[in-house]
């Protein structure tokens, strides 16, 4: 029996048979975290910090099952920290203010420090999380917060302003898979008390399955061996197919307004954009089967339509906006198809951004303050006859009417200074504007009449 000053770190790595494998398996040391090697190997910013217990606050941000609880509790652990928890979903103010009140009578009886941790910070109103600043300013706790949603935007600005960001990435499955045998070999915390015998691919497919997710592969390991009968030499046999009925199927990792939708639409446009019609493809199948709006991608294949591929196919415009109307006429799941179609001619369409760059000048010319006048002789005729009784020259207030010439191509200014934005490339149609372009530019030399 624990006595009255015990505190949970000091609790930390002891499990009670009835709790889950993934719950007894939790690291109780840096070494023992999978992954995330970025922050954590010998020498990286985050290591060091634990190590000389040199930091104040920290948000750790990642998709489920990456370590951000585990990651908190370690580091309560590695440096002797009382370890108090809260849910942004249950809890509130007044739990807050419990928390503190009680790291603050363990500080001042104890001079023991309190990490107060967490979990979904997300889930916390600005109010809630506005509670937390003062007494971390002060150093009545020190503050880890957990989110899989990105903390910059989904994270009152004055918490993140006071904390040290870290992201952490899915798990590798090679590094899920020593997970998996620790527990296969551990008989106090894991399942070495029993025998089995696992096979290689079948824990690897436990790990591909997982998504990067160290609790679900545990979870999926546990109920293979726990619903396996033994055979007659009395183990365990965790097959391939044990496995494969024990995590079932692949779940997408994909959240609707989190880091995992901005990524695979990023990597969607920008398959496009590089001419890859096989990644487009599968990004596009991710989107649909995670349960994307589809109309969130017909207008991104609209737009990817006229910035990336623009003048050197046209065409490929009108098919964005009839893949967009053709979903909205026959909806799902048929409507996947014009979605393929459209994504499918979009990656393999010529490439131009020119129109698109072109515009970004003129609009920085605009913001810059170059604002222009109309030259007299594109003016309505209102303000022509005004300009005329301000004494302006007739010959300078006079417009030739282009359809009037051969070719429908008259050389005269329509932008005062004769400034040029736009340029074209010679990737597919756009070879033929250029040379169109190149001849009425020659044409002209630059002044007004």
């Amino acid at each position: 029996m624990p006595d009255l000053f015990t505190t949970p770190a000091a609790l930390a790595g002891k499990t009670s048979p009835q709790e889950p494998l993934a719950a007894r398996m939790r690291p109780v040391s840096l070494d023992e975290v999978a992954g995330q090697q970025h922050i954590l190997a010998p020498g990286k910013l985050l290591r060091r910090a634990i190590e000389s217990d040199r930091f104040t606050s920290l948000i750790f941000y990642g998709p489920p099952g990456t370590g951000k609880t585990t990651l908190a509790s370690v580091i309560a652990r590695t440096t002797g920290s009382r370890f108090e928890s809260l849910n942004g979903v249950e809890s509130n103010v007044a739990e807050i203010r419990a928390k503190i009140d009680q790291a603050r009578a363990w500080r001042d009886m104890r001079g023991e420090t309190t990490i107060l941790f967490i979990d979904e910070i997300h889930r916390f109103n600005k109010a809630q999380q506005d509670v937390l600043l003062p007494h971390i300013e002060r150093g009545i706790v020190r503050f880890i917060g957990a989110t899989t949603h990105n903390p910059y935007f989904h994270v009152n600005s004055p918490l993140v302003s006071r904390s040290q960001i870290f992201q952490l990435e899915p798990v590798p499955v090679d590094d899920v898979v020593a997970v998996l045998r620790r527990a296969l070999a551990d008989p106090e915390r894991g399942l070495g008390s029993l025998t089995i015998r696992a096979e290689d691919i079948a824990l690897t497919h436990l790990a591909e399955k997982s998504d990067g997710d160290v609790r679900k592969a545990l979870t999926a390991l546990e109920l293979a061996c726990l619903t396996t009968i033994s055979g007659d030499d009395g183990s365990i046999h965790l097959t391939l197919e044990v496995a494969e009925e024990s995590i079932q199927r692949k779940a997408v990792v994909y959240d609707a307004d989190g880091d995992a939708h901005h990524d695979t639409i990023s990597a969607f446009i920008k398959s496009i954009r590089g001419s890859d019609p096989d990644a487009a493809l599968y990004w596009l199948a991710k989107m649909l089967h995670a349960g994307e709006d589809p109309r969130f991608i017909s207008r991104r294949l609209v737009i990817a339509a006229s910035e990336d591929i623009g003048l050197a196919d046209s065409n490929a415009l009108r098919v964005a906006l009839d893949a967009h109307h053709a979903f909205e006429f026959v909806g799902m799941p048929e409507g996947r198809i014009p979605l393929a179609h459209a994504t499918v001619y979009l990656a393999t369409a010529p490439k131009s951004n020119t129109a698109y760059a072109a515009l970004g000048l003129a609009m920085a010319d605009v913001e810059s303050g170059r604002t222009l006048a109309v030259p007299l002789h594109l003016r309505t005729k209102t303000r022509k006859k005004l300009a005329a009784a301000s004494g302006a020259a007739p010959e300078a207030m006079d417009y030739q009417y282009p359809h009037d010439f051969e070719g429908a191509h008259i050389p005269q200014a329509y932008l005062p200074e004769g400034r040029v934005y736009y340029q074209p490339g010679e990737q597919g149609l756009e070879k033929r504007i250029k040379e169109r372009l190149d001849y009425w530019r020659s044409t002209f030399d630059g002044k007004s009449r």
